[in-house]
């Protein structure tokens, strides 16, 4: 069975957008995969964080995973920090990589360009991301288009250390999704979905509420058209609609097109607006349920066990390639 890795900085309440891109089909690869699913705090610390927001956020995106549809039996969800393997790799990934290589990262590159007083953690970052997914001899790591150079470093870098010292690493395969990758902003359409825009009614938080979704879709740019129809090109906040509706309907591109030829855009945004309340009310609803038990933490101290023991064997194999410790 293939193993499947993905991490998630706990840095906020995941958007539409995440869920449709990436957690809608974790639930659909736990089914026929080894899925490891890892909380990242270890990574939301390269900027600084308010420490009680911080720990809340990780309970959250933790909630969010089980609400969703991740089923601790058939899946392994844990808290990166809580995994001291992830750490001690990492510093073994940062000796094996250039910082020519680093310095080239697209993110380094953005987040630091006009600031002074850098963290090196953005720098070094990516050895951590990579130590994360060769740990648990990852075969697939599902991600979005604008981390995929940093795959590509991993697997640079597995590749560098099994060359140098021994075959210990499984060289990972890139998988983006073709369907919901992309899901953008309703106010910039030619912008991608994120949690961290400044203009609240440019995303869908996965736990607002059916008034808030509502009114945030009608109020989604379009054009003067009121015409409906997919054009990516000419027509960006119709067509983005388009595929929300599509993706949380099940409906073809087609079949929506031909359904609201003619009726205008009052009428679409309600229908998307529906399509999108009916999907996130349920999840919205386990959430709830499960901040106020006591089975996240069972769930996430039962993961925590199981990474540990899944990434030990691995770390052992690489410090001892690389001649640390004392056993020969």
């Amino acid at each position: 069975m293939s193993r499947v890795f993905s991490g998630i900085q706990p840095s906020g309440t995941l958007t539409l957008g995440n869920y449709l891109g990436a957690m809608k089909h974790f639930v659909e690869l736990q089914k026929d995969h080894q899925c490891f699913f890892c909380i990242v705090d270890q990574h939301a610390i390269t900027v600084p964080q308010n420490k009680t927001e911080l720990r809340r956020n990780i309970r959250s995106l933790a909630a969010l995973y089980l609400a969703t549809g991740i089923d601790p039996e058939k899946s392994t969800l844990f808290i990166q920090s809580e995994v001291p393997a992830h750490s001690q790799l990492a510093w073994i990934m940062q000796c094996v990589s250039y910082i020519g290589e680093l310095e080239r990262m697209t993110q380094f590159k953005d987040k630091s360009a006009g600031k002074t007083g850098v963290s090196s953690a953005l720098l070094t970052y990516p050895p951590l991301m990579a130590a994360d997914i060769l740990l648990y001899n990852t075969d697939i790591v599902p991600v979005g288009e604008d981390q995929k150079q940093h795959l590509e470093l991993t697997r640079n870098l597995a590749e560098r250390f099994n060359q140098q010292y021994n075959d210990i690493f499984t060289i990972p395969e890139v998988q983006i999704p073709k369907v919901g990758a992309r899901i953008m902003s309703l106010q910039e359409p030619d912008k991608k979905m994120s949690k961290s825009d400044q203009n609240q009614k440019a995303f869908i938080s996965m736990l607002d509420d059916e008034k808030t979704i509502t009114k945030k879709i009608k109020s989604a740019v379009t054009d003067s058209e009121n015409d409906i129809r997919f054009d990516r090109g000419n027509k960006p906040g119709v067509s983005n609609l388009m595929s929300i509706l599509s993706l949380t309907s099940g409906r073809s591109l087609e079949s929506i097109e031909q359904e609201y030829r003619g009726k205008g855009y009052g009428v679409f945004k309600e229908a998307v607006a529906e399509a999108v309340v009916s999907l996130l009310t349920p999840i919205r609803e386990r959430y709830t349920e499960l901040m106020e038990s006591e089975e996240l933490d069972e769930v996430l101290d039962q993961g925590a066990e199981q990474a540990r023991k899944a990434s030990f064997k691995t770390l052992k194999k690489a410090e001892r390639a690389v001649g640390l410790g004392r056993k020969r």
